[in-house]
């Protein structure tokens, strides 16, 4: 059943024309693979409760049919009917695939983590944690609304690569992480630019720290930097403000933003000019770049 579940396990990943070829593949083999022991599992048969063998095949064909709903309700019914079934396990990490699937995540979720809790160790657990990671990072809102589910799925992520740090999963894991960041960054500019333009000056380079110090690797980086200068120009603190623009320039010199920088000291009769004490060259003390 192995060479079956490692089939659907990245069925999601192919195109829908060779989707269902590999779903009709894993029922083949799971038939197979059951009928040697379809005697065993009748002799556990009670009442009109069906054998899991026969609940597990049920399942897959719904699944290869495309209603992941059903199949997901399936699978946990076997799970709840047979829980001590080796087919209890299976079918843990395939409903949770077949309800993330359906759309229905916070059931994924769910069942992912039941998964990873029962059986930590499982040939399959890594693909639960990135079902629990995938379903939060699927709820990611935009930059103007709460960001639970954001800061939900970084978390989820991360313990997928500090746990199976040699799974298929840790690269597509890094790179959800990286884009999850970008949306955590763009939710605390949005914040930024609502204090500058209210000159509310400390609240807004409280927004722009975070950004400085947190997600120097993000997109919105580079304009942090600059607001962080208008802020400064527009209080009066010309040190930090050169620092500032100075740091910009030296990490981005071809950055827009760092020309706009430029103009703005300019205006003033100042240039770039480094404070090394300051917390924004020491928040960038080592950084290598956006790629780093």
């Amino acid at each position: 059943m192995r060479l079956g579940i490692m089939i659907f396990k990245f069925a999601h990943l192919l195109p829908k024309s060779a989707r269902l070829g590999a779903l009709v593949g894993i029922a083949a083999l799971a038939l197979a693979g059951c009928a040697s022991t379809e005697a065993d599992d009748f002799a556990d048969f009670v009442d009109d409760t069906r054998p899991p063998a026969v609940m597990f095949n049920e399942a897959l064909a719904t699944m290869e049919r495309g209603d992941y709903r059903a199949a997901a309700e399936q699978f946990d019914e076997l799970e709840q009917v047979h829980p001590y079934s080796e087919y209890a396990k299976r079918s843990l990490v395939l409903g949770a695939f077949s309800h993330f699937s359906s759309g229905r995540y916070p059931e994924a979720v769910n069942a992912g983590r039941r998964y990873v809790t029962l059986h930590p160790s499982g040939e399959d657990a890594a693909y639960a944690q990135f079902i629990v990671a995938q379903s939060y990072y699927n709820q990611i809102p935009d930059v103007n609304r709460d960001q639970e589910q954001t800061a939900r799925a970084i978390n989820a992520f991360r313990d997928l690569i500090r746990r199976y740090p040699d799974s298929e999963y840790v690269g597509p894991a890094q790179e959800q992480i990286r884009f999850a960041n970008d949306q955590l960054a763009g939710s605390e500019m949005r914040v930024g630019r609502y204090y500058l333009d209210r000159r509310n000056y400390v609240a807004s380079i409280n927004r722009f720290r975070v950004v400085i110090e947190e997600y120097q690797t993000t997109r919105h980086v580079e304009e942090a930097l600059h607001r962080v200068v208008e802020n400064y120009m527009s209080m009066g603190v010309v040190d930090e403000a050169q620092t500032a623009a100075a740091v910009l320039g030296h990490n981005f010199p071809d950055s827009e933003w760092y020309q706009r920088s430029y103009r703005l000291l300019q205006s003033g009769g100042l240039e770039p000019q480094e404070n090394s004490g300051s917390w924004i060259s020491r928040a960038f003390a080592g950084f290598t770049g956006q790629g780093s």
